[in-house]
């Protein structure tokens, strides 16, 4: 099986039982919080890569993780996803009508709507993970959540947001726009594959390779949006493109062109690939999400 195939085929199962989890997380109450959790419902269910709950369970592969405890954990992470997008697109921050191929919750909706369904699904993220059915070992669970705070918060991708946020005044040299991206997109990214040597009991010393993968495929992955946003087809991104441009904001393909840029997208993915050396079949998902990274065209 080729690598694209079997990201496809991976990826539509995790998918599926992604959404068949928020069906059953947001089912809608019979009181007046209907309508609240319709726009959850909305921004949650289908569309999306699915890409961090998917590099969870490619994670565990490696340790053997149960699979309801892999969904569990991808279930959470994507959970900050889904809420980070409702926001960002949000008038105050990004202002976007379309994500995921429809429009976004605060269009569907309304403003009060879409930020109470964001912070209603930062909060499920966490009730998930302290939740024993995702491991029975409560100092593991702690872990967990802890670890995904820092990879959510000021340290990490609201960080990076705020980043973000400032480049539409500020020119940002290359360094700058690395440390954002690592903290906007990379940190989240991080959290996926840490989880799993969280459930596994791998001691920090032990995670050196899995994190310098997770490194490197979240830059990789913000070049490749990049590259996309000036290149890609709006329709098949399921989003407005050329948005940074417009805004002024220096990005990877800004700084160093388009080819250069795609270069380094390949560099990144084969080190990040060389990072997984000691493991064996296990980690060809993980090889696999790496060169998908750069291939996708949303």
């Amino acid at each position: 099986m080729t690598a694209s195939a079997l990201v496809a085929e991976r990826a539509a199962m995790v998918s599926a039982a992604i959404d068949g989890a928020f069906d059953t997380l947001l089912a809608v109450p019979d009181d007046a919080r209907a309508a609240l959790y319709d726009a959850m419902r909305h921004a949650a269910i289908g569309g999306g890569k699915r890409l961090r709950p998917l590099l969870v369970r490619a994670a565990c592969d490696l340790f053997n993780i149960s699979p309801d405890s892999a969904l569990r954990a991808g279930l959470a992470v994507e959970c900050i996803h889904v809420y980070s997008l409702v926001h960002d697109d949000l008038p105050a921050m990004d202002d976007d009508d379309m994500r995921r191929g429809k429009p976004t919750v605060h269009k569907a909706f309304d403003e009060a709507a879409a930020i109470l369904a964001g912070d209603c699904l930062q909060s499920f993220a966490f009730g998930i993970l302290a939740d024993e059915q995702t491991h029975p070992d409560p100092f593991v669970r702690v872990e967990l959540v802890k670890a995904l705070a820092l990879a959510s918060g000021a340290a990490g991708m609201a960080g990076g947001q705020a980043m973000d946020l400032a480049a539409e005044n500020s020119r940002f040299d290359l360094a700058t726009v690395t440390r954002l991206q690592s903290l906007k997109t990379g940190a989240l990214i991080g959290f996926c594959v840490d989880a799993a040597a969280i459930m596994a009991r791998i001691p920090p010393e032990g995670r050196t390779g899995l994190h310098g993968y997770a490194r490197d495929i979240g830059l990789a992955f913000q070049i490749a949006d990049d590259l996309i946003d000036v290149e890609g087809d709006a329709a098949a991104a399921g989003k407005a493109l050329g948005k940074d441009a417009a805004a002024g904001k220096e990005t990877f393909v800004s700084l160093l062109g388009a080819e250069r840029a795609r270069e380094q997208a390949l560099l990144l993915v084969d080190q990040a690939k060389a990072h997984l050396h000691g493991f064996d079949a296990r980690a060809d998902l993980l090889r696999a999400i790496a060169d998908y990274i750069v291939e996708r065209d949303r």
